[in-house]
């Protein structure tokens, strides 16, 4: 009998961050603050955890977040252990402070966003060099097609492009100085008669109906949600079956410097999770296209059809 996941959840503390980290995957650092003591002493605990199965790792750059098991035996064993410990007032509170944590994250992305928002075109060309981005997206919208959605569509230049070709286009961003340079891009009569619609929204809450969209893209930004199984769970609730996503991103990489000057939260993802995690979501992926671009990164573009 393996009896050291029992050993290991023989600690208050380590039982706290079960406890928080069967809700949220953290970094050390937020979960330092959140419960409160020395980097050391909680690395310490998180390896016992980790080392007894009881909490998966993943690398990102030079942080490094922890959450519990997405599957398996182990997961099943905390969801089993796990209603009999009592929920307290420092446990309540951990979730909380957590919570809290991951509001940060959102209000400061936002911020760099409405900051840099001048600047974002001059910044994706630095990536991107001659792709073109926003004709790859053109050329998977089907057609006919009614209703096309850019979730993240910062300053509009994809809109732009598929607006001979699309009945009615969606643009959702959760920054309004974004969304305040992509109106311009648009003739008012184009807005006022709804053949343009612009939403502020989170990609992880989208201001849209079930089944709303005929055609979803969704570039460069994945990279920066703290969830992004959550974005593309969103993306297939607004999608029929049979409905096509079009998603770029980038390939999992090192460039550090792309979260200071980009706002990355994610330096990219392996192909197989990315296509594990649109699978989750609903979706049936193609085999993705690779482009090398800017900065030494690739690209991967391809198309999902909704299940």
């Amino acid at each position: 009998m393996d009896l050291l996941p029992l050993k290991a959840l023989s600690d208050a503390t380590r039982l706290r961050l079960v406890h928080i980290l069967l809700h949220y995957e953290l970094s050390v650092n937020e979960l330092v603050r959140i419960l409160g003591m020395g980097q050391s002493r909680v690395s310490r605990h998180l390896k016992i955890l980790a080392e007894a199965g009881l909490l998966s790792s993943r690398r990102d750059g030079l942080w490094v977040f922890y959450a519990a098991p997405a599957s398996g035996r182990k997961l099943a064993f905390l969801r089993a252990v796990l209603p009999f410990v009592p929920e307290d007032d420092t446990m309540r509170g951990d979730l909380t402070l957590a919570a809290q944590v991951l509001e940060e994250r959102a209000r400061r992305t936002r911020q760099f966003f409405n900051a840099i928002a001048e600047d974002w075109d001059e910044l994706n060309r630095e990536v991107l060099g001659d792709l073109d981005l926003a004709g790859a997206v053109s050329a998977a919208l089907p057609a006919p097609c009614g209703t096309a959605v850019d979730l993240g569509c910062g300053t509009g230049a994809v809109l732009q492009r598929l607006l001979p070709d699309a009945g009615t286009l969606i643009g959702v961003d959760g920054s309004a100085r974004m969304l305040d340079l992509c109106r311009r891009r648009f003739q008012p009569e184009e807005l006022a008669r709804g053949k343009v619609s612009l939403r502020i929204g989170e990609l992880s809450h989208l201001p849209l109906r079930d089944q709303e969209a005929d055609f979803a893209c969704i570039n460069l930004v994945l990279h920066h949600l703290p969830v992004p199984a959550e974005g593309l769970a969103e993306a297939r609730r607004i999608m029929s079956p049979g409905d096509t996503l079009f998603l770029a991103d980038f390939l999992r990489h090192n460039d550090e410097a792309m979260r200071s000057r980009y706002g990355d939260h994610w330096l990219g993802f392996e192909e197989a999770d990315l296509l594990a995690t649109l699978d989750h979501a609903g979706f049936t992926p193609a085999e993705p296209r690779r482009e090398p671009v800017g900065r030494g990164l690739t690209l991967m573009l391809l198309t999902a059809t909704a299940r």
